[in-house]
């Protein structure tokens, strides 16, 4: 199995899949590379590369805390030892903000980025109210110390909206992402909230110079449909697609309209522009 070690005891499990332009795909909170189970088959014409964030999946756990900064920083570094060069980095919800936060120091690597339920910051404040409030943060913490597992299962169950999935779609969900998954030491899920609840990436969006695609569920209660529209219009060059009637995961209840997007970004915004 693939690591890349980018610090003295942290460890970065990913899966490499496929030839040609990469594709890196960062998941959200509490989930691991799995959460990309449906857009696997975007390796018939790309690099897949699929990392567990530090503290997910098979990545190992470090002892300290977990800041964004150090997500982020993983993130560059395994950029460099795989040598990925003209890529597009993939984030989905807490993934988008690693995105957001490494792409500085990867923007000679990089072609474009596509976010999906993506915001700046996922709090709301008074400049900002196109998040969740810091109290509702502080409950999720307050309900993992009383029952993880429970807790963390509504939480996946909170990213579909009403409707959203027919038995069959949650069936195959719950079948080849659920329960081939693991979830995180609590003590990671919790250091997450911390960084969900304090990190404000407004003031480095208008340094996201590329190409920009972002897909957002209209009826995402976690990640509001502004924040969406908050980014587009605050990249230099991005592109909303909005899914009516789908949540904070269209990746997951929406796959193939969602790959089919990565596709055509992938050949117009990004190949055509050299």
């Amino acid at each position: 199995m693939p690591f890349v070690e980018t610090s003295p005891g942290v460890s970065i499990y990913y899966e490499d899949a496929g030839q040609g332009s990469p594709l890196v795909l960062l998941h959200g909170w509490g989930g691991s590379g799995v959460l990309w189970r449906f857009q696997r088959e975007l390796a018939d014409t790309c690099r897949l590369v699929v990392p567990d964030l530090r503290g997910h999946g098979r990545s190992s756990t470090p002892r300290e805390g977990i800041t964004l900064e150090e997500l982020a920083g993983d993130l560059v570094i395994m950029c460099e030892r795989l040598n990925l060069t003209e890529a597009v980095l993939v984030g989905w919800s807490l993934g988008s903000q690693v995105a957001i936060k490494a792409f500085p120091e990867l923007r000679a690597r990089l072609a474009g980025v596509v976010l999906l339920g993506a915001t700046a910051r996922f709090t709301a404040a008074e400049s900002y109210p196109h998040g969740l409030s810091a109290s509702d943060l502080r409950g999720m913490g307050l309900r993992l110390k009383r029952d993880y597992e429970r807790t963390m299962g509504d939480f996946f169950r909170s990213m579909f909206a009403h409707g959203e999935l027919t038995p069959d779609e949650e069936g195959r969900i719950a079948r080849e992402v659920i329960m081939v998954g693991r979830l995180p030491e609590p003590a990671v899920a919790q250091a997450g909230l911390a960084i969900l609840e304090t990190t404000d990436l407004r003031e480095e969006l208008d340094g996201v110079d590329l190409p920009v695609l972002l897909i957002h569920g209209a009826a995402d209660a976690i990640c509001p449909l502004g924040a969406g529209r908050y980014l587009e219009e605050r990249f230099p060059c991005a592109r909303l697609v909005e899914f009516a009637g789908v949540g904070h995961a269209p990746c997951l209840s929406r796959p193939d309209q969602c790959n089919a997007l990565i596709r055509e970004f992938l050949r117009k915004d990004v190949h055509d522009r050299h």
